[in-house]
């Protein structure tokens, strides 16, 4: 009799904890540019990462059963006091238990020192690709899916003189994004015996760009590359020079590249080249088999949004916990070797396992690896614009 009741007792006790389990919400921020230079871009990021999300839930495995809950916010990508203010009120009114972003170098360096730091929260970038973000004090808590832009500086030069273009003329846009990457491209061309006739800033959200590429066109070049904003400045440059004659052809790094761009410029920018991150590999492909046509699975950062997620949200399994201070060293450990490989698609199979004290190496959507404390080794997809369309050369 005694046995059975300390059964029973047993058998409530384990009910009730699970049922409290399912009743536990984790909420999670995504604060991306909603509004904005790349708003465009954003919404299917934002619908990748609640993918992984649900996918998580759904499982039932995650800490007893608990609910994983989005919680948006909008960076406005060029604003860091907004920025900083979405992420603050995530944290201490919402509760997040981690944060998707943010996207902008920017808005995400922002957040970092000012309230991520302060507060002890784990933050995953899957677009945020400024070399400066490599430096910050981050205390173990900055993480990134997209590459920095000091290897896309060095991509974007060899896709450029593999084409036998030698001299570019280079726009940016004047922040810690565009100043980042024009510099590493800049040291990384010349390096390999490119010339670039001019390297000059452009300022966002202005009506009339004649100016700056009329000083474009007087310096010259084979090509205009444009390290700018698909919904802001850099569409703007792009009109200018079209409407004036001064380039017909450019280069468009990740910020750039998007359905916007060939739905307002087709074949006006018919030859135009770019990369930005993206992999064929297995796990992209089933990706977009998993998306199936919701939303746009190949559009940029896009996979890199699945991933950030996913690896918040497994490495708190790994730690058993939703707390960033206990589950921040368990990032690395799920993204990396050794263990099972892990797909989009199979994160209930990975919370099985470290449930049972396994160990995994998530590969994802992007053939995910962390190196250097958090930065994302990376891959790319060189672009063309090929009748009117954004077509992919191949993967680097």
């Amino acid at each position: 009799m005694k046995k059975l009741l300390l059964a029973s007792v047993a058998s409530l006790a384990a009910g009730t904890a699970f049922a409290g389990g399912h009743a536990e919400e984790i909420k999670l921020g995504i604060i991306l540019g909603f509004t904005g230079p790349i708003e465009s871009l954003t919404p299917s990021m934002a619908d990748g990462a609640e993918l992984a999300m649900k996918e998580v839930t759904d499982s039932g495995l995650l800490l007893g059963g608990a609910k994983v809950v989005p919680v948006r916010g909008d960076s406005t990508c060029i604003d860091a006091a907004a920025a900083t203010a979405v992420a603050e009120r995530q944290i201490t009114s919402d509760g997040v238990k981690g944060i998707v972003g943010a996207d902008c170098s920017g808005v995400t360096g922002a957040i970092l020192s000012n309230v991520a730091v302060p507060n002890g929260m784990v933050m995953i970038s899957p677009s945020a690709t400024s070399p400066a973000l490599s430096s910050d004090a981050d205390e173990g808590l900055f993480f990134r899916t997209a590459p920095s832009d000091a290897r896309q500086g060095v991509v974007m030069a060899e896709v450029l003189l593999e084409q036998g273009i030698s001299e570019v003329a280079v726009t940016y846009t004047n922040n810690d994004y565009g100043k980042g990457l024009a510099d590493s491209f800049a040291a990384a061309y010349e390096a390999m015996g490119g010339t670039i006739t001019i390297n000059t800033a452009h300022e966002d959200g202005k009506a009339d760009y004649s100016a700056e590429v009329g000083a474009l066109a007087s310096a010259g070049g084979d090509r205009l590359v444009v390290a700018g904003y698909v919904d802001q400045g850099g569409a703007g440059i792009i009109r200018a020079a079209l409407d004036s004659g001064a380039f017909d052809t450019f280069h468009f790094p990740d910020g750039m590249i998007g359905q916007a761009l060939q739905d307002n410029f087709g074949d006006e920018i018919e030859g135009s080249s770019g990369q930005h991150p993206g992999t064929d590999s297995d796990g992209a492909a089933i990706f977009v088999d998993m998306v199936a046509g919701a939303f746009d699975a190949t559009s940029p950062f896009t996979p890199e949004s699945y991933d950030a997620a996913a690896l918040i949200l497994l490495a708190m399994a790994a730690a058993g916990s939703s707390d960033p201070a206990d589950y921040k060293s368990k990032i690395e450990m799920v993204a990396n070797a050794p263990g099972e490989p892990i797909l989009p698609g199979e994160l209930a199979k990975a919370l099985q396992i470290l449930a049972d004290g396994g160990d995994i190496d998530y590969i994802g959507a992007t053939a995910v690896e962390l190196v250097n404390g958090g930065e994302s080794a990376g891959n790319y997809r060189q672009i063309e614009i090929k009748d009117g369309a954004i077509s992919t050369v191949k993967y680097r």
